[in-house]
């Protein structure tokens, strides 16, 4: 039988086991402070430092550089922990190669065609750095910035909140943004996600978190084992540059069916002319609830040997689900084990990619008086 955590953690501590059976879990649901640490010092004398949290069960380390999540510690079904997300040990290597590893993203997550986009009958030319197109916000996006950092204790809940202020014209984008994220673990070690923005010039948002997961253990194996569920009964195609082509096109029939739980690899290589395109699963997926006025459950990730879960709610209309198919072998992680094709994969919460370009698609416009409100909520189980 799957035991849910909260169960677990609950029953330990009425035995005085928690601590020993969930590697102190019952103190970490206390709710203490996040602690600072130096990471490292960027070129230009920057200092990053490194945020770790602890509550209910759940092990989070952050960075102030790019609010990038360097590692995330769970217990599998015998208590046993594990990072689960991909990573680095040193500064040097997150602004030197890292693909976006566990990294805040805007000020426009995801692919905007040829980079450039019309507001207002106003055209702006973005930063293109990836082929002909921009992706996640440019060369410089926001995973390349340090973040100003305000930890937290709460109840029982900690966390961080992460400021930053994106300059007009900053990547080619209108209007000073002010961006603040905030992370939070509760009492029962669920780690959520909530973001706000205001501008003072018509612009357009779309920011989310970039981790890359692997449930059985950070540079472990393949994921290809995970047992992945979507509620999307649609998804958007793209062309060779991954644009979407404008199309909502049925999941049913296809690779791209995720609507029952099946493992990531049974159709991975299935050759459908979308797969061949991206090298595997880079696309996002149409939520058939669209956007909520609060997180809904949209997805849920497991991983049959050790048990671990990944549920995932969000108010947002799509999910990009990215397989790692660019991993080649050449990134070593935290563990010390080079990252292969396949190694973890990415569940991007988020607007359609392109939207500025599509009519059709959910707007993304924000302007000046409106903030810009969206929530993700990562629950975990063993």
């Amino acid at each position: 039988m799957e035991l849910n955590r909260r169960t677990v953690i609950a029953g330990t501590a009425a035995a005085g086991l928690a601590a020993t059976a969930l590697g102190g879990a019952a103190e970490a649901a206390s709710g203490r402070k996040p602690v600072r640490e130096l990471f490292g010092t960027l070129a230009d004398g920057t200092k990053v430092y490194r945020w770790s949290l602890e509550n209910g069960g759940t092990r989070l380390k952050v960075l102030s550089y790019g609010g990038i999540v360097q590692t995330l510690e769970l217990p599998d079904r015998h208590g046993r922990y594990a990072n689960v997300v991909a990573g680095f040990d040193d500064i040097a290597d997150y602004v030197a190669k890292s693909p976006y590893f566990g990294a805040l993203i805007g000020r426009y997550g995801n692919r905007i065609g040829k980079g450039q986009f019309t507001l207002d009958g106003k055209s702006y030319q973005l930063s293109v750095n990836d082929g002909a197109n921009s992706l996640h916000g440019g060369a410089q996006g926001f995973d390349k910035h340090v973040w100003d950092v305000e930890p937290f204790a709460k109840g029982s809940d900690v966390g961080l909140h992460l400021h930053y202020t994106s300059v007009d014209g900053e990547m080619g984008y209108p209007g000073t943004l002010r961006t603040t994220v905030t992370y939070t673990l509760t009492r029962h070690g669920d780690w959520r996600i909530d973001y706000a923005a205001t501008t003072d010039k018509a612009t357009v948002v779309n920011l989310t978190s970039h981790v890359y997961w692997n449930l059985a253990g950070e540079g472990s194996d393949t994921i290809e084992d995970h047992e992945l569920t979507i509620a999307a009964s649609r998804y958007t195609p793209t062309d060779s540059g991954l644009i979407p082509t404008g199309e909502l096109a049925g999941v049913a029939g296809t690779p791209f069916d995720f609507r029952r739980a099946k493992p990531v690899g049974r159709d991975l290589r299935a050759g459908h002319e979308q797969q061949v395109l991206a090298k595997g699963y880079d696309h996002n997926w149409v939520l058939d609830k669209g956007i909520t006025a609060r997180p809904e459950h949209v997805a849920t990730l497991r991983d049959p040997r050790s048990g671990r879960t990944l549920k995932i709610a969000t108010d947002q209309p799509g999910l990009q689900f990215y397989s790692g198919n660019f991993l080649d072998g050449t990134l070593t992680g935290t563990g010390g084990r080079t990252y292969r094709q396949g190694d973890a994969l990415c569940l991007e919460t988020q607007h359609f990619p392109d939207s500025p370009n599509h009519a059709d698609f959910p707007s993304t416009v924000l302007r000046p008086g409106q903030t810009y409100r969206t929530s993700t909520l990562h629950t975990f189980g063993a």
